[in-house]
């Protein structure tokens, strides 16, 4: 299923990743890939980018245990490699995962 949307608020945002906002805005100001539009009232606007972006920096935060710097460092490097198609990769995966979980759950509910 995809998403139409433009632009997503803070705690959508938060939400796709189980977070809590502080989270994502300590993030924001860790991470110079993360980069908001603001709404004339100060509100965060998230886009497909940022989201992307948050994945990798989940991705490595959270799953893989790197430090903010160590995440920093890595990403660095991956802009100049110019390889952020990975970003495709972890978005794949996390389909598959929600897939396979759907089809997990109707299994177990004809048990």
């Amino acid at each position: 299923m995809t998403s139409t949307k433009v632009y997503y608020k803070i705690g959508e945002v938060a939400e796709m990743f189980n977070v809590n906002t502080s989270l994502i805005r300590y993030w924001e100001q860790e991470f110079k890939i993360i980069k908001p539009k603001k709404s004339s009232k100060g509100t965060r606007l998230f886009t497909k980018r940022d989201i992307d972006n948050f994945r990798i920096i989940h991705e490595l935060v959270k799953v893989k245990g790197m430090t903010i710097q160590g995440a920093n460092d890595f990403i660095d490097r991956t802009e100049k490699e110019n390889s952020f198609e990975k970003v495709d990769v972890l978005n794949t995966l996390h389909r598959t995962k929600s897939m396979l979980l759907e089809i997990k759950n109707i299994l177990d509910s004809k048990e």
